[in-house]
């Protein structure tokens, strides 16, 4: 096993590339025949600066307090790292966004190993946890955005039960841990007992994290709903709704080089049955897409001048 996490990580499979480029041609195929990429990227022009400039700063805050979460996640293993830790969570999250297929995952696991000596299944493991946050929260933003809706006292109880969940992650955490002492042979046996080790282990630090979560995916819900609204004509309700469809293109089976395809179909499926109309919607897909990725390559080339010191890994 030393000699496999010695290598780089494998960035996708051939396989996976070429269905990438696939989607990639399909999706610009696409948006030529049926709109006309001039239509489409017209309404760049007429942007107002300050709204591109509050998206992106948004979104750049999203991606610092991110990194403040996996130190608190890590707790005191990263301390005095955080240049090195900010530079592998904007890493992380552009390669998440530009390689096909999820390959962008691989990363943090990796990247913990190289800049920190942290063990690669063991970080592949809390990686796992934090998604389950992810999702967590999004469940909470999916609730809120229909309360708005449709207001009700339901709603309200409702987001109270989902909250209500949040218990089960230190609980579950202990319980693995507990079952993986155990010990035993397998190896689900012995996967169980790496997830059990990387969960959250109080209380406390659960409630942390979920606020960091809380406060990084609000961020970014913020400057993706600022660029939406202005390529789709719509209630901020469906805005938000259109966004969380994009986000959740990432947990897809397949997902495209730089999301292309997964991302606009998610987006369209999520504002079509909203009463927008489809043209608009794939063009505010598009543009969405457009803005994602610039600001990816943006901030994924700024974390490359973050200087590491004191790298502990291979």
């Amino acid at each position: 096993m030393t000699s496999f996490l010695a290598r780089r990580p494998r960035l996708g499979r051939q396989r996976d590339w070429l269905v990438g480029v696939v989607l990639l041609i399909v999706v610009v195929t696409l948006v030529e025949s049926t709109l006309g990429w001039s239509v489409v990227l017209a309404p760049w022009a007429t942007l107002p600066p300050w709204v591109l400039a509050a998206a992106f700063l948004l979104t750049a805050a999203s991606y610092l307090l991110r990194a403040i979460r996996v130190r608190v996640y890590f707790q005191t293993e990263l301390a005095g790292r955080f240049p090195a830790l900010l530079r592998l969570s904007v890493l992380h999250n552009s390669a998440n966004n530009l390689l096909p297929m999820r390959a962008g995952e691989v990363l943090f696991p990796w990247l913990m190993r190289r800049y920190f000596g942290h063990g690669f299944w063991a970080a592949g493991a809390s990686l796992i946890w934090i998604r389950l946050l992810d999702l967590h929260f999004l469940g909470v933003i999916g609730l809120l955005v229909l309360w708005t809706r449709a207001p009700s006292p339901w709603w309200g109880l409702l987001i109270l039960g989902w909250l209500g969940l949040l218990p089960l992650f230190w609980l579950a955490g202990r319980v693995q841990r507990q079952a993986g002492a155990e010990g035993g042979e397998g190896r689900w046996r012995r996967l169980l007992g790496v997830v059990a080790a990387a969960a959250p282990r109080e209380r406390g630090q659960v409630l942390r994290l979920y606020r960091w979560t809380a406060l990084s995916w609000s961020l970014k819900f913020v400057a993706f709903a600022l660029i939406l609204g202005h390529f789709v004509p719509a209630a901020l309700w469906q805005l938000l709704l259109g966004v969380m469809g994009a986000e959740l293109s990432t947990v897809l089976p397949f997902h495209g080089i730089a999301g292309s395809g997964s991302f606009e179909l998610a987006t369209v499926a999520a504002l079509v049955p909203l009463g927008v109309a489809p043209a608009q919607a794939l063009a505010g897909a598009v543009n969405l897409h457009l803005f994602l990725l610039g600001t990816t390559l943006v901030l994924g080339a700024g974390a490359l001048l973050i200087p590491i010191r004191g790298q502990r890994g291979g």
